[in-house]
């Protein structure tokens, strides 16, 4: 008997209780995209009233298999603390992995059909975040580098995350969808026009791979259609987008330029730190011991490339242990895509991955606690939302 099936067969706690946690669940995936302090608040009250749920149950909390590894991730970010260069402060910092209870939380929480109500409310609130960023781009001139639409959000990259995230969600909801396609065809404009508007262009890569991955997922001949649609999208843009977009092959532009030294810098951590690292959070404090003569910025927050700011914060064993989820929740994943299991749930969770993956080369977004929060979400609403086959098989 899977963990599962022993979740839902034991009492569970009043219904009162349960409804007003779904609720407030609800309410912190949509703040997600609105405002980080009310996100965080909410998400406090989740996790809160969930743990005094297991306790009134008197049941253990359950979660997909692949937390077993974000847990053995975490406890090696622990181990990069105690030798970090500064462990109080890599400390400190690892607060972030408290987000981690978010994958059983919502296992628990959204389990069976609330699941899409949960998809549901992302792009929704998604869509309103979009017309926001149109309407500073167009309005309010958020239209360059130097100002860049940021929705409700206090930060353009980050916004621009979110919107890669909920991009995939909605083209997985009308790619898939059995039926209302209606909703995520008329909200899908803005996504893409909003998130071209960002100017950023990791965001942009990541959704490329994510709408592809889509394609081959529902007829491989449908691969042929981005293309188009690219070609589409250029001919339509403004210059300065253009610009943005050809910039990307230009190695002589500052912004590339750094991220070849970034690399450098990375490689360098990790030749001198291989098990461990330099701990969370202290790329900041040695950057200038490695930074090349080449380097645009004097130094940067983290080095704008997921597997390689791992690698050098946490060690080479704490990548390792990263691919490890990566490649565990993706196989899980495919196989439930496979059996027809929830398939709207599950292509928005690869395409989850594939945009995280793709942008994540090119900006740390695994460490931006918003992208990683919505992230998480997305990447457990399939195992919640299989719950309810669980279930019937065990009453059977």
């Amino acid at each position: 008997m899977n963990s599962a099936t022993i979740s839902v067969t034991e009492p569970r706690s009043s219904h009162a209780l349960d409804r007003l946690t779904m609720v407030l669940l609800l309410g912190f995936v949509a703040a997600l995209q609105i405002s980080i302090a009310l996100s965080h608040i909410l998400l406090t009250a989740v996790l809160a009233l969930w743990v005094a749920q297991r306790i009134q149950d008197r049941t253990r909390p359950a979660a997909p298999p692949f937390f077993v590894v974000l847990l053995i991730y975490g406890l090696l970010t622990l181990v990069s603390s105690v030798f970090s260069v500064d462990p109080t402060a890599s400390f400190i910092d690892d607060k972030q992995l408290v987000l981690l209870a978010i994958v059983p939380a919502v296992y628990d929480i959204a389990r069976g059909p609330r699941a899409a109500s949960v998809l549901e409310v992302i792009i929704t609130v998604g869509a309103a975040s979009a017309l926001v960023g149109i309407l500073q781009y167009g309005v309010l001139h958020y239209d360059n580098l130097g100002q860049r639409p940021q929705g409700a959000l206090t930060h353009y990259m980050t916004y621009s995350g979110a919107l890669m995230l909920v991009t995939g969600a909605a083209s997985a909801r009308l790619i898939f969808g059995s039926r209302d396609r209606i909703w995520p065809a008329l909200v899908m404009p803005a996504l893409v026009v909003a998130l071209a508007l960002t100017f950023t262009r990791n965001a942009w890569i990541g959704a490329c791979f994510a709408t592809g991955l889509l394609f081959i997922l529902k007829d491989f001949r449908l691969a042929a259609l981005l293309p188009v649609i690219l070609a589409i999208l250029f001919v339509a843009a403004p210059d300065s987008l253009i610009n943005r977009l050809t910039s990307t092959f230009d190695a002589q532009d500052p912004a590339n330029q750094d991220r070849f030294a970034m690399l450098e810098i990375g490689a360098r951590v990790v030749a001198d730190r291989p098990l461990t690292g330099v701990g969370p959070n202290m790329v900041p404090r040695v950057y200038d011991q490695y930074r090349p003569d080449y380097a645009v910025n004097a130094t940067n927050p983290h080095l704008h490339n997921v597997p390689l700011q791992i690698a050098a914060e946490r060690g080479l064993p704490a990548l390792g242990v990263w691919a490890w989820f990566v490649a565990a929740v993706t196989l899980a994943l495919l196989r439930m895509f496979r059996h027809g299991r929830e398939r709207v749930l599950v292509a928005s969770a690869l395409a989850a991955i594939a945009g995280m993956l793709a942008a994540g080369l090119f900006e740390y977004n695994f460490g931006d606690s918003e992208f990683l929060m919505l992230f998480l979400v997305l990447i457990t609403l399939p195992f919640a939302a299989a719950r309810q086959d669980d279930a019937a098989a065990a009453r059977a």
